[in-house]
């Protein structure tokens, strides 16, 4: 089993990732299945439901041992399946999760299948707050495994606290969809359907689906080919031309087309193109950079012409005759899916009038306030109606964004002059027949954090639907395109009774998100003909080109088996790239002149274009072979024999090419005489030794490639250094400094040469090279930062430009400097200090980047945490030239010693909330740190006593005790409180109780057992025989509500999660009776009622960075 092994990402939730791992590693899990067990199974594949459930019950999870551990096996769509994890995570801090195939071992070559599928880890204490991540994936032999590397936090899961651990069990779900695979390899979308798709560049499939659709749009399509352009314009650097250049490719290419242009015109780098951002926002942003291209040209006004509709905003007084109206202008309409079956219930939920009242009421200009009605009227409906449905919302009781799955119907023929046009305003125009058909849908699969995104087309508005995925088109009948993506659940029986006796519901999490409906008055209009008429001739030309050109590189390709590419290198290449484009070695082949020859040429007759390219008659050219040493240095070898220039140019490769790559590198010496004219080459005996020689000039750091020679190897160096002052332009006496360069990875090695030595007792041969300066004193040579050739090569072959940035600003690269990979810690900080004018350089805090997500490690660098620069800028396998910088207030080592809590106090008596830092010794006690915050805090007397909550979800699940240390509190994921302690609570009697009192309200559109708090939960005393009645006056006075709305509150004993609502009559401290449960906080007093406060009045620190990238176009 092979499988793929990328680094794991640090940011939660936005990676999906195959897991490292191997076949040996560790035990192997044992199938449960009996063998009739799986026959029968093996039997019944052909009659699996393609979806399937599945549940894994772990027993003493925390104590489990196993690297990685694997679920049983079990069947969907015939195929073998199990859930692989990684208890203690695939390293990182993190639970990881994977679906595997659990047969992929014994798979044939070439095997492929396709799922969709769900992992979740189940909240056994509150199932609204089950983790739950969805994605697709192609399964083969390189990736029979996908899934998430950061699935969930360990903390949070380890935490008994949270309900992923009960018991200590911990429950996981899977929900896999397998789907038909057709073979993507010999699958032709142009000739299956007639059309072409977009290439996708990492995860632009959201930008794919919108094109296709703007695309189809035929009005739409031929504006774009008529915004002018000019043939001195790059595509990469104009979006028309861009737009243009891919519109006529996907028209008429014969294979899918890449958007690298269209996304350079707009600006973006490789890491906005592999960021998934909202289709809704990109269209909007697209249009209206379009719409600015087009002023002032022959298609001005075609954006708003297309899309544009506009509806009127009224608020009409009920008792007096005043009404304020306001038209607005759109391109695409929100319609709401949570609660609204279809798209006319979202409409009629547009429309719906809202009553001012009470007080709410509404302050009429001249009339004072008033009763009023407040609404939205359509005045027109635009040619092509854009339905933005949506499916993301924020949940403010997780303080996170989440997908509506729901069920959700639009019809293939749309009326929205129905209720003899109720959606229309006064002013709109009863003429024009607001009828509608349905031309695309465009569809997200998968959850919040990331998925998927295709769309369903109908291209001329014929009965036939096509599926546009990226690079695939497919014909799809209508119920694939309209009603499997309503969304809503779906119940399939179970087949398998060993494994599920009960049949199960499963979400959908494909579904529409998008509809584009085009009026059926405007059809013709806007499905019009286009042809190459409508395309520039410039463009025409140019894109004809650039096919020819592709064509000529496929052909070429298509050839490349009967060529040779002959790499040469000569003194000129060496002259030209050492000491510029490198230091080490001889020459980079990649920037040598290549010639591409035919193999069966016999190698003579390459010399012969040899000499047409440089002018270099055949009998002055001798060729060299390189060869690569043990050392991984690249070097000429040996000259080419007569016999072997005789050979085939294949031959000769083959000879030559251990690798057996397509590539031939030689050298190419030649002679050349004092008068300048070429010489024969020198016999070459097995005496002579060919070295190539650099010079370098410690004043200048600069070091240059000089010559080569032949010398004896019995000679020795003494006798050729008039040669070499020559060489350097040096008096014939000046005393010189030899080393050999031997190797620079994965260290420099440059060895001082003794003069007195042979060449062949200092161990040289063909090819080596010799560095020489002049020779310097001892006095002198501190006048140089680099006084010799091998400090110059460490130097250069450690030194590392660094891109500083503030933390607070991510993006932006506040300053470079020129370091060494090899500077402690104490190097670095103190350069940066300097840079900055900071004059401790212990208050400089790094922290290192992250390659993958191009943000900030979560956690900073630690005071002398690494020993060398090189490390801070390692990520995993790859190395970054970024660091961001802090300016602490204090030095970080003591900085390190201390603990930083966030703590939002609550005045006693205003209605406040103020977060403070408080930062103490690790060692410190909660005592310690409600007396640092009563120094900050303005308290309601000098005597008031304090203490500190855990408050997590709008619930209080701890009073910390005075003593407790404050080392091991985390206030990242939940939020600490710190309040007066009532003087009630003090003086508790025998049979009094202290309550917690939660807020609660109920979502309708979910079970009615689904409880979801709110607001501020606190702490209530009751006494032995209250009634209800009692405590509501108490609790009316502690939250100052009015009685007007205090009427409408109900008050519930909620346990575990399930109200039982209560009369104003019941002993309330008859149901807190104390029992053996969960947690103190699964038994409240509930207070069920609208949420109307502001919905976060405070965020607790989820991160130390925290990046939400808006779509841009930058150009």
């Amino acid at each position: 089993m092979t499988m793929m092994t990328p680094p794991p990402l640090e940011q939660e939730d936005e990676e999906i990732l195959v897991p490292h791992q191997e076949l040996t590693e560790g035990p192997q899990p044992m199938e449960v299945l009996s063998a009739e067990t799986a026959n029968a199974l093996e039997s019944q594949q052909v009659e699996d439901p393609p979806t399937f459930k599945y549940r894994w019950t772990i027993e003493n999870f925390s104590r489990l041992n196993a690297k990685k551990l694997y679920s049983d096996i079990f069947y969907v769509g015939g195929y073998k399946w199990r859930v692989l994890m990684f208890p203690k995570g695939n390293n990182v801090d993190h639970l990881s999760m994977y679906l595997d195939v659990a047969d992929s071992a014994t798979l044939p070559y070439g095997w492929s299948r396709f799922a969709q599928f769900s992992l979740a880890i189940v909240n056994q204490v509150h199932g609204k707050y089950t983790i739950r991540k969805d994605t697709q994936h192609q399964f083969n032999g390189r990736e029979s495994d996908w899934g998430f590397t950061s699935f969930m936090s360990l903390s949070e899961l380890y935490d008994p606290s949270r309900g992923y651990l009960v018991n200590d069990t911990c429950v996981i779900e899977a929900e896999v969809t397998v789907r038909k695979v057709i073979d993507y390899w010999s699958y032709d979308s142009k000739k299956e359907t007639g059309y072409v798709g977009l290439k996708n560049q990492g995860a632009t499939c959201y930008m794919n689906s919108l094109l296709q659709t703007l695309y189809h749009i035929p009005y739409f399509r031929k504006a774009v080919y008529h915004m002018p352009t000019t043939e001195n314009d790059m595509p990469s650097g104009s979006i028309p031309l861009a737009l243009q250049s891919l519109f006529y490719k996907l028209q008429y290419s014969d294979n899918s087309v890449a958007t690298k242009e269209l996304t350079k015109s707009f600006g973006w780098d490789t890491y906005d193109s592999f960021m998934q951002h909202d289709v809704q926002e990109l269209n909007r942003v697209l249009c209206e950079k379009l719409e600015d291209k087009m002023k002032g040209t022959v298609v001005e006004g075609t954006i708003q012409h297309l899309f544009e509709g506009h509806h009127m905003n009224y608020i009409e007084c009920i008792n007096v005759d005043y009404k304020s109206t306001r038209k607005e202008s759109f391109y695409d309409l929100q319609l709401d899916v949570k609660g609204c079956r279809d798209v006319y219930a979202s409409f009629d939920k547009y429309v719906e009038v809202e009553r001012l009242e009470g007080d709410n009421k509404y302050q009429a200009e001249n009339h004072g306030l008033q009763d009023a009605k407040k609404g939205v009227l359509f005045i027109d409906f635009p040619p092509v109606l854009q339905l933005q449905l949506k499916r993301f919302e924020y949940d403010f009781m997780r303080d996170t964004m989440v997908k509506i799955n729901d069920r959700y119907e639009f019809p293939l023929q749309l009326d929205l002059d129905r209720g003899n046009g109720k959606y229309l305003s006064p002013d709109a125009d009863r003429r024009v027949r607001n009828l509608y058909t349905l031309h695309s849908v465009l569809v997200h699969s998968g959850g919040v954090h990331g998925g998927h995104y295709y769309a369903f087309i109908r291209p001329t508005l014929s009965d036939q639907w096509f599926k546009f995925d990226d690079e695939r088109v497919t014909k799809e009948d209508a119920k694939k395109a309209l009603e499997e993506q309503y969304g809503g659940e779906e119940e399939l029986p179970q087949t398998n009774p060993g494994f599920n006796n009960s049949p199960f519901k499963f979400t959908k999490y494909s579904n529409a998100y998008m509809l584009v409906y085009i009026r059926e008055s405007d059809k013709e209009k806007i499905m019009c003909d286009v042809d190459e008429k409508d395309i520039a001739e410039h463009l025409r030309i140019r894109l004809k080109k650039e096919q020819e050109e592709k064509e000529h590189k496929k052909k070429e390709k298509a050839e490349a088996h009967l060529y040779t590419i002959i790499k040469v290198a000569r003194n000129e290449d060496l002259i030209e790239q050492i000491g510029k484009e490198i230091f080490f070695d001889l020459v980079d082949h990649d920037k040598v002149r290549a010639f591409r020859i035919q193999k069966q040429l016999p190698f003579n007759h390459f010399k012969e274009d040899v000499f047409k390219e440089f002018g270099i008659p055949v009998q002055f050219q001798r060729f060299w072979l390189w060869a690569k040493r043990q050392n991984h240095t690249y070097r000429p070898n040996r000259p080419l024999t007569p016999q072997e220039e005789a050979q085939s140019v294949g031959q000769l490769r083959e000879v030559s090419n251990k690798t057996h790559n397509a590539e031939l590198k030689l050298l190419l010496e030649v002679e050349i005489g004092p008068d300048l004219h070429f010489l024969p080459p020198p016999p070459k005996t097995k005496e002579d030794i060919l070295l190539f020689f650099k010079l370098y000039d410690p004043e200048k750091e600069n070091l240059r490639f000089v010559g080569r020679l032949f010398v004896k190897a019995l000679g020795k160096p003494s006798e050729i250094l008039s040669k070499l002052n020559e060489l350097a332009e040096f008096p014939p006496n000046e005393e010189i400094d030899l080393y050999e360069e031997i190797k620079f990875e994965p260290n420099v090695m440059c060895e001082h040469i003794d003069m007195r030595m042979s060449f062949k007792s200092s161990q040289l041969e063909d090819g080596d090279i010799i560095c020489y300066q002049k020779s310097l004193t001892s006095a002198n040579r501190n006048q140089f930062r680099y006084p010799d050739v091998p400090s110059f090569l460490e130097y250069v072959r450690n030194r590392q430009v660094v891109h500083f940035r503030s933390l607070e600003k991510p993006k932006e690269d506040d300053f470079s400097l020129e370091l060494s990979k090899l500077f402690t810690y104490d190097d670095v900080v103190e350069r940066v200090a300097r840079q900055l004018g900071v004059d401790d350089s212990s208050k400089i805090r790094l922290t290192s980047h992250n390659c993958y997500s191009q943000q900030p490690k979560p956690q900073p660098i630690k005071y002398r945490g690494v020993d060398h620069l090189l490390d801070m800028l390692v990520h995993y396998n790859q190395t970054s030239d970024i660091l961001y910088y802090e300016i602490l207030d204090i030095p970080l080592p003591e900085l390190q010693g201390l603990k930083t809590l966030k703590v939002a106090f609550h005045h006693a008596t205003k209605e406040e909330v103020a977060i403070h830092t408080i930062r103490l010794p690790k060692n410190s006690t909660v005592a310690d740190v409600i007396n640092d915050l009563k120094t900050k805090v303005e308290l309601s007397r000098p005597d008031a006593e304090v203490r500190l909550l855990e408050v997590f979800y709008h619930k209080i699940y701890k009073i910390f005790p005075p003593g407790e240390k404050i080392e091991n509190i985390n206030d990242q994921y939940w939020t600490l409180r710190a309040e007066e302690i009532p003087e009630e609570e003090k003086i508790l009697g025998l049979h009094d109780r202290m309550i917690h009192v939660y807020h609660f309200t109920r979502d309708s559109n979910q079970n009615q057992m689904q409880v979801q708090n709110f607001g501020e939960p606190f702490f209530l005393v009751i006494k032995e025989g209250e009634t209800l009645a009692d405590i509501k006056i108490r609790i009316q006075t502690k939250l100052q509500v009015l009685d007007d709305e205090f009427s409408k509150w109900k008050f519930a004993f909620i346990s575990l999660g399930r109200p039982e609502y209560l009369q104003d009559s019941d002993i309330v401290s008859n149901r807190f009776q104390r029992r053996d449960i969960y947690g103190a906080w699964e038994q409240y007093l509930g207070l069920e009622h609208s949420d109307t406060a502001p919905k976060k009045a405070y965020t607790t620190n989820q991160n130390r960075h925290t990046f939400e990238k808006p779509v841009k176009i930058y150009n």
